[in-house]
């Protein structure tokens, strides 16, 4: 039988009988990693000085039996599940223990096939609790119904090269500026390997405080440090067999660039505070929005380390290298705020979508996706987005598409393009009223009718 949790789990048999420790360690061995005791004294010393997924104890042992040694291991550590293994005159005391915490009991002589079936549940039931855990602590981001959109050439790229990696379990890191969309494409990495059924654990380092990433990432003992009441599991052994991304890994700490270098070498590390070595099975991808080689040249982060995370490198362009995609994006943005917010916008008209596509957009994709829900939350129309609806930094920004000309233009000429803008902006949210219009500007009419002449804005062209 092909075990589920093969190259991951450990698995201690305490049992006095010699032959039957061998027993189970011949049925055994060829799918996990097995250690052996005598004893229950043993036993909790083991599991005190390694980390072990799995007990198989034996019912009927001399000084402390398996009974009062299942009692102190759990209360040494709930999670560890315990198979009791009795004679079958000892078996009514086998499924009696299942009440103290054991996971369930086989009768001797083992059967192979029966004992490979009790481990292979117990482990899978031991993963689904780590993943419902995990998705308990990060039941906030939603990801999972969110769609990478774009037909642009240089996103076509980035898919076929997601594609590709995929297959592989090489570590990658994505590269690009914040809004880009980086934790989407760590995401549909995950989704298209072969470990998309196992967890997929994201964690943005520069969001929590460095002195409490190492337990965050590795885990701590209880009584670790101030606070540390109960033991914890960290993100790298829930994603055991899954994938890890690690999100802003430029703001981690040298100590811990250290440290995580050390488990990209060996994947295997300690809880903080614990002596016990964890090996685990994950996939790494790393993401950052700033140049990691200047920082290896400024000795901010250890070069080593990003040999070790670059292997493949994927790089995210930003929105306004891929303006075609613009009109994709804004439209699905107003599908779904249309659904989250039960309205029924038809959409964005051309002036409103030239906006947009002429617009820089500092902030990326998320600066669209936050704009796109303003707008349809504060819009002036019941059934389309306007420019009217678009907020001045859009039609003013001094970053536009017409950037370039303008400064080429000289001065004079940038403010009064910026004034014609300004005031037919005005002129449409007023529905083209001049003194209202001068009211808003703070200025007198007869100086706007000036502006209105000598900026050469015909009101009947404008207002169509």
């Amino acid at each position: 039988m092909a075990a589920a949790q093969t190259n991951s789990a450990n698995i201690l048999i305490v049992d006095d009988d010699t032959g039957a420790r061998e027993s189970l360690e011949a049925i055994l061995e060829d799918d996990y990693r097995v250690d052996c005791v005598d004893s229950g004294y043993r036993a909790l010393e083991r599991l005190g000085q390694a980390h072990f997924d799995l007990v198989l104890l034996d019912v009927t042992m001399p000084g402390m039996n398996g009974i009062e040694t299942l009692k102190r291991i759990k209360a040494q550590d709930k999670s560890i599940d315990v198979i009791m293994v009795s004679a079958t005159d000892r078996a009514l005391e086998a499924t009696a223990s299942i009440k103290t915490g054991a996971y369930d009991y086989i009768t001797k002589p083992v059967e192979p096939d029966a004992i490979l079936n009790v481990i292979e549940r117990a482990l899978q039931k031991r993963s689904l609790e780590r993943e419902v855990r995990y998705l308990r602590s990060e039941v906030a981001q939603k990801i999972k119904g969110r769609q990478i959109i774009g037909r642009s050439r240089c996103m076509q790229s980035v898919f076929s090269l997601v594609k590709k990696v995929a297959a592989t379990t090489s570590n990658v890191l994505i590269t690009g500026e914040s809004g880009t969309g980086k934790e989407l494409i760590a995401q549909a990495i995950h989704n298209q390997s072969p470990r998309a059924d196992r967890p997929f654990v994201a964690i943005n380092c520069a969001a929590i405080p460095s002195e409490l990433m190492e337990s965050e990432l590795y885990g701590h003992e209880k009584g670790a440090f101030t606070g540390a009441q109960n033991r914890s599991i960290g993100k790298f052994e829930y994603a055991n067999n899954g994938t890890i991304f690690l999100d802003e890994i430029a703001t981690l700490k040298l100590e811990l660039q250290a440290k995580l270098l050390r488990f990209l070498q060996d994947s295997e590390f300690s809880r903080v505070g614990g002596n016990r070595t964890i090996k685990v099975d994950v996939r790494m991808i790393a993401a950052t929005n700033v140049a990691l080689k200047q920082l290896v040249q400024s000795n901010k982060f250890r070069e080593d380390l990003y040999f070790r995370l670059n292997v493949i490198p994927l790089e995210l362009p930003p929105l306004r290298k891929r303006r075609s995609d613009i009109p994709l994006l804004a439209r699905y943005f107003l599908d779904k705020f249309n659904r989250k917010l039960n309205q029924s916008i038809k959409g964005i008209t051309p002036d409103a979508m030239a906006v947009l596509e002429s617009y820089h957009w500092p902030g990326n994709i998320r600066e669209l996706e936050n704009l796109i829900e303003r707008v349809v939350v504060l819009r002036s129309n019941e059934r389309w987005i306007d420019t009217i609806d678009l907020p001045f930094d859009l039609l003013f920004n001094d970053e536009s598409a017409t950037e370039d000309r303008q400064i080429d233009q000289g001065l004079l000429k940038a403010r009064q393009i910026f004034e014609r803008r300004y005031i037919l902006r005005a002129l449409r949210i007023c529905k083209w009223n001049q003194a209202k219009t001068a009211r808003m500007l703070k200025i007198h009419r007869n100086t706007l009718l000036q502006k209105i002449k000598s900026l050469d804005i015909n009101l009947q062209t404008e207002n169509q």
